[in-house]
């Protein structure tokens, strides 16, 4: 299928996504806010963020973003917004811990982590750019514009996030009850969730 040094990809890959960063925070902080069934489903919205990026890469439209001024400014503001009013919202927010298992399997709320998981990870185009850099490297030159490789390195890629994240978020949900025991606990960690979000706007919108 043109893919190269295979295993070699699966342990970069782990390597990358276990580093903390944007991603990582946003499920931490919906599994301590929510409990562990909130936190996989923003596991699989950033994951599925990720298969965004994937068929992007294959359709050529990273490589848009790369070399379109115009492109790479739009997502990265939009994306830089979204984030500045996530992290605004989250700020504000002063709900408490009370009734947080009630929260984590409402419906509406379940959905709501799924695709601010999914907007969070495919409003990024630093994420479209890492795909542009990483996944060539691990396709032979005369597949390099076939679109298969792409998409099974990008599945790849989002099954170890997935795996990953859902083992995180299942440490995590066992601080909740904790967290719940302290009522100002949650004003706390709206606030240092929306200060984080907000800060990791600014840094997107002024990326080069």
């Amino acid at each position: 299928m043109g893919i190269e040094n295979f295993v070699t990809f699966m342990v970069s890959a782990l390597l990358f996504i276990m580093t903390p960063g944007l991603d990582t925070f946003f499920v931490l902080n919906k599994s301590l806010g929510r409990g562990r069934k909130s936190g996989i489903q923003a596991a699989l919205g950033v994951n599925v963020g990720i298969l965004t990026h994937t068929m992007c890469a294959a359709m050529g439209v990273s490589v848009l973003l790369a070399k379109s001024a115009f492109a790479f400014a739009a997502v990265k503001y939009l994306g830089a917004a979204y984030l500045i009013y996530l992290g605004v919202a989250n700020y504000r927010k002063r709900t408490d811990f009370d009734g947080l298992e009630q929260l984590s399997t409402n419906g509406q709320k379940v959905k709501s982590d799924f695709w601010s998981g999914f907007l969070t990870n495919s409003l990024n185009p630093k994420v479209a750019l890492f795909f542009v850099a990483f996944f060539p490297q691990f396709i032979s030159d005369h597949q390099i514009h076939n679109p298969m490789p792409y998409v099974m390195l990008g599945v790849t890629y989002a099954f170890i996030g997935v795996v990953w994240y859902i083992i995180l978020t299942l440490f995590a949900s066992v601080f909740s009850n904790q967290i719940k025991e302290n009522p100002s606990s949650s004003k706390l960690l709206n606030k240092i969730g929306g200060m984080a979000f907000i800060s990791m706007g600014i840094k997107i919108a002024f990326f080069k």
